[in-house]
């Protein structure tokens, strides 16, 4: 008896995974997710238009319920879930997104604003002509057939119509460890540049971008890379192409202005392009931009307020493609089967050359299909003749003989089949108006097959019909004109938010528990110690500083934040938690605060001696997080962040035991990130304080709290080399050993 035991296979699971993966990868591969070179089309859309063929859905036909379509594609011929095959024949009737659609639908079939089509019992749908085109020659032996999923039927392995489908259409899907993204495109062009090849297959892909100006999206847009990028894309197979929206800028009376969208990107969803604007205005993305209005019927309509006429509208036009959908990117990467079982990326000249060469295939089995097809009738023809010119005869043998079809075969050389069509001829063609017609029938018939072997004979005659076919075609796309331009567009740079911004003037209040605001004006900074703040509270650190401006806020941990300057809360109450801004730990203490522009020299140093020089570019961080700047050992934090002067070429640093030293600042290493060099040595304590100065002008400060100041020149007593322990300060330097900061004036001040 046998047991369950008895069928366990005992094998690697490695080589059982790997097996049975691979059979579903190359399931999906070839019969799932790319398309087929020769027609442009994946089996699940073939199986769909060739049910509707068999349903009679022709263009001058009814339509059917969409569920009709569905239960026999899903029955006969690909055994997958409904819904899928439903959506597969939603995008096919979508004229936002097929350039020529393939199934005319009846109903909601969704649309541009993103939303849905009607479930399928709702719908309804048929072919189109375009599609009527593409199976043309199904019936006339042009391509082989296979049988279906069970067995029970047979289908097309490929259509062979005279329509580019895959490149006319594109296509797109996912596969295992590869994927395929084809734009559509403009037939006429690609019959011009098929014809081309016809006469030249040696011609290169530059002499195919004459004829083929890039993608023709359905949707419109501009295609805004220059022609070198685009043909490299279609040589190599692989790249993307930017694509912006059609934008006008409408000028109103009075000086006012607006931006009117009539095409968005290829496979942009227009409701939730809209969104995306209204949530930039809404969020305070960007401030120039006042309002967004769809005022959209059968074609797109967006209009775009700026904050006021005075605003930059190129300004607010990159700003717009840097943020939003209104410019995007669509990627070619024209993976596709050959002969059905291949996958492989080819080119523009690639792929056109193998629909060539499978039109030229179509063409010659069309014609052996017909001959036979007139060999066929040309036996019946000739056996008409016989009997008519016999006729009297052969009405004898019918009347007389049992088996008339033996006489007749025997006694005028007739083959049976020849025999049983005479027998089978009805009376009334016995006159002879029908003999003269089988006459010029016969004569027509050779002469037509005469025709068709010299055409199967000769490539030429291949040829040259291909390229009359093809000029057919094109005639009869002529009046889609192109849709998509090509104007050739910078990529948008890096916003200057401060372009964006209203200037104005504020003063910059951090208090020592954290509360951040920045009152308007500039305010007297001797005055800021007497305004309210809350109980326990006092005031730490103040600057004043413009809405335009980054503020750049130290951690004793070495992370550096930046918050802009017109995000900061304004002077009314005592603001807000400056960590409610950025992610600081409430344990962590605040260094320094100031305004830096990526220009800015900066100097940072820690409470342990270690320090650099850095730039404003290196502190600024846009993300709540912000990042790490230095790179402290354990136990250190950091002591410092200061500005230094652009004549600045020497380093003060004094520590807690009121040491002073003195060094050239080219000593100091200029970096982005990291720990930093030894600025001073101590045997106890740390770093106090640090500055940069002018070495000529020596340091400078302020002699008993009052507004004399004392300035040291000759600082050679404290010069050294960096890292050294330095000595005692001068006379009067004040008790805190604290330097006075240098003022680094804007040029606003």
């Amino acid at each position: 008896m046998t047991t369950e035991l008895d069928s366990i296979i005992d094998e690697p699971f490695s080589s059982a995974l790997s097996e049975r993966y691979l059979v579903y990868a190359l399931s999906t591969i070839t019969a799932r997710s790319l398309p087929d070179v020769r027609d442009g089309l994946k089996p699940v859309h073939r199986r769909l238009l060739w049910a509707m063929r068999l349903l009679k859905l022709d263009p001058a036909g009814a339509y059917k319920k969409s569920a009709r379509v569905v239960g026999d594609v899903i029955g006969k011929y690909h055994p997958h879930g409904d819904q899928s095959v439903y959506d597969a024949m939603v995008r096919l009737a979508q004229d936002f997104s097929l350039r020529y659609p393939l199934v005319e639908g009846q109903g909601n079939f969704g649309n541009i604003d993103g939303d849905n089509a009607a479930a399928y019992r709702y719908t309804e749908a048929r072919l189109t002509k375009t599609a009527m085109r593409l199976m043309a020659g199904l019936d006339e032996g042009t391509v082989a057939f296979r049988p279906t999923y069970n067995g029970e039927e047979e289908e097309p392995e490929v259509f062979p119509g005279l329509f580019p489908n895959l490149l006319a259409n594109g296509a797109a899907g996912i596969a295992v460890g590869m994927a395929t993204s084809i734009p559509p495109h403009n037939v006429g062009e690609l019959c011009d540049a098929t014809v081309h090849l016809i006469d030249n297959r040696r011609a290169d892909d530059g002499e195919l971008m004459q004829f083929v100006k890039g993608p023709d999206f359905p949707t419109g847009g501009l295609l805004v890379d220059d022609e070198a990028i685009i043909a490299k894309a279609y040589v190599t197979g692989r790249g993307s192409f930017r694509i912006r929206s059609r934008i006008e800028q409408v000028k109103e009376k009075g000086g006012a202005w607006h931006l009117v969208v009539s095409e968005i990107p290829y496979g942009v969803s227009k409701g939730k392009l809209i969104e995306q604007i209204a949530g930039l205005i809404a969020d305070k993305k960007l401030p120039i931009l006042a309002d967004v209005r769809d005022e959209s019927a059968e074609d797109i309509r967006i209009v775009l307020e700026p904050k006021s006429r005075t605003v930059d509208p190129d300004l607010l036009l990159e700003s717009l493609f840097k943020l939003t959908d209104l410019e995007s990117r669509f990627a070619l990467n024209l993976n596709v089967l050959e002969d059905g079982r291949t996958p492989g990326v080819m080119s523009l000249k690639e792929a056109l050359l193998s629909w060539i060469d499978f039109q030229i295939d179509v063409l010659v089995n069309r014609s052996n299909h017909r001959i036979n097809k007139i060999d066929a009738r040309l036996e019946l023809v000739e056996g008409f003749i016989i009997a008519f010119l016999n006729l009297d005869r052969v009405i004898e043998i019918i009347r007389t003989e049992d088996e008339p079809k033996a006489v007749m075969m025997a006694e005028f050389k007739i083959s049976d089949r020849q025999a049983e069509a005479i027998l089978n001829m009805r009376l009334r063609s016995l006159r002879k108006l029908e003999e003269m017609a089988l006459n010029e029938e016969r004569d027509a018939l050779i002469k037509e097959k005469e025709g068709l072997e010299q055409l199967v004979a000769s490539p030429a005659r291949q040829k040259t019909r291909l390229k009359k076919d093809l000029a057919a075609l094109a005639k009869e796309y002529a009046d889609d004109k192109r849709r998509t331009g090509h104007e050739v567009a910078e990529v948008a740079k890096d916003l200057d938010w401060t372009a964006m911004i209203e200037k104005e003037p504020i003063t910059v209040i951090l208090s020592k528990k954290g509360w951040i605001r920045g009152m308007k004006g500039h305010v007297d900074l001797a005055g800021v110690a007497d305004m309210k703040f809350r109980e326990g509270d006092e005031a730490d650190i103040h600057f004043h500083a413009y809405t335009t401006d980054r503020i750049v806020i130290m951690a004793a941990n070495g992370r550096v934040f930046t918050i802009g300057g017109d995000k900061l809360p304004g002077g009314r109450g005592f603001g807000e938690p400056v960590r409610l801004m950025i992610d600081l730990d409430g344990e962590v203490e605040i260094v320094a605060a100031m305004p830096v522009a990526a220009e800015t020299k900066l100097l940072v140093a820690a409470d342990d001696g270690r320090g650099f020089l850095t730039s404003g570019e290196a502190v600024l961080a846009e993300t709540r997080k912000g990042k790490q700047l230095m790179n402290l050992r354990k136990g250190a934090k950091v002591q410092l962040l200061k500005p230094v002067a652009d004549d600045a070429d020497a380093i003060a640093v004094v520590g807690e035991n009121r040491k002073l030293l003195v060094f050239m600042a080219e000593e100091m290493p200029v970096l982005a990130r990291g720990a930093g060099v030894q600025l001073q040595r101590y045997r106890d304590g740390g770093l106090s304080d640090a500055m940069a100065f002018k070495l000529e002008e020596g340091i400078s400060w302020a002699m008993g709290g009052g507004n004399r100041n004392r300035t040291e020149s000759d600082m050679r007593p404290w010069k050294v080399a960096r890292g050294a322990a330095g000595r005692m300060a001068p006379t009067g330097f004040p008790q805190n050993n604290r330097f006075v900061p240098p003022v680094v004036k804007s040029d606003d001040d």
